[in-house]
């Protein structure tokens, strides 16, 4: 009789005590660390440039052979190369502090780069201090990436906009009083701008192929950076330092690529 009873009721518990196993064993599973977490990346320390490819699997490409920036030396002039084609529309103001740089989202717009036949368009555009790229070894204290992407391969094409100090920025101007930082990281505003203003006037540039200057450092961008910077004063630099901090990759090396130069 005892056993006849623990039977029946071991009957009546047992997909009670399944369920409450299953239940145990996903919650311990939640806890474990996901194996495609990757460890936050940073300008400098344990996780910083020198690093990144070893944070990540999915930054693997950050030890390529084909990064960015460079030192931009021995540029050949190529006949072959046109001007750039871009059709940059207004926008309404959409800006962004990642944690890492300044961000403005042009994606809701219709501006596009038009290469060898292909349509890229304009995702964002942000910012770095000191620039990332050097010419002969010099660097501006300022660069500005404009951000394109063909809409069906992935593949990128990149601006880069020097600036150097001198007089005040018009285009940053209309910006200075609303930068987004760590304790206010995002601003938005009816007020339009046209991405096209912050372009020097000659847009003769230097090409070269590379990669994302950030993770995952993806080898997949056509960099164009324009050989005439643009002015902004020491009070807008210095803003920009203020809430990005550091935020330059150091160069990387040319290894085998070519740089060529268009001029206007």
């Amino acid at each position: 009789m005892t056993t006849r009873t623990f039977t029946s009721t071991y009957t009546i518990w047992q997909p009670l005590l399944l369920a409450l196993l299953l239940i145990f064993a996903y919650s311990c599973k939640d806890d474990e660390p996901a194996d495609d977490v990757c460890t936050k990346w940073e300008y400098e320390g344990v996780a910083g440039p020198d690093h990144w490819m070893s944070l990540c699997d999915d930054y693997a490409d950050c030890s390529g052979i084909f990064q960015s920036p460079v030192n931009i030396t021995g540029a050949l002039f190529d006949p072959s190369l046109s001007a750039l084609s871009l059709q940059y529309t207004n926008l309404e103001t959409d800006i962004e502090f990642n944690g890492h740089t300044i961000e403005f989202d042009t994606e809701k717009g219709n501006n596009t780069l038009n290469l060898n036949g292909e349509t890229y368009k304009l995702l964002q555009f942000h910012f770095h201090t000191h620039s990332e790229h050097a010419i002969e070894g010099i660097h501006t204290p300022l660069e500005l990436h404009l951000v394109h992407q063909h809409p069906a391969t992935g593949n990128r094409v990149v601006v880069g906009v020097l600036f150097e100090e001198g007089a005040e920025n018009a285009f940053l101007s209309a910006f200075m009083d609303h930068l987004p930082s760590s304790s206010s990281p995002h601003y938005k505003s009816s007020e339009e701008y046209n991405p096209a203003d912050v372009l020097p006037p000659n847009r003769s540039y230097y090409t070269y192929p590379g990669s994302l200057t950030t993770p995952p450092c993806t080898q997949n961008v056509i960099w164009y950076v324009l050989a005439q910077p643009v002015e902004a004063s020491p009070a807008q630099i210095q803003l920009f330092e203020a809430v990005m901090h550091e935020n330059s990759r150091p160069l990387r090396p040319l290894q085998e690529r070519a740089i060529r130069f268009f001029e206007e």
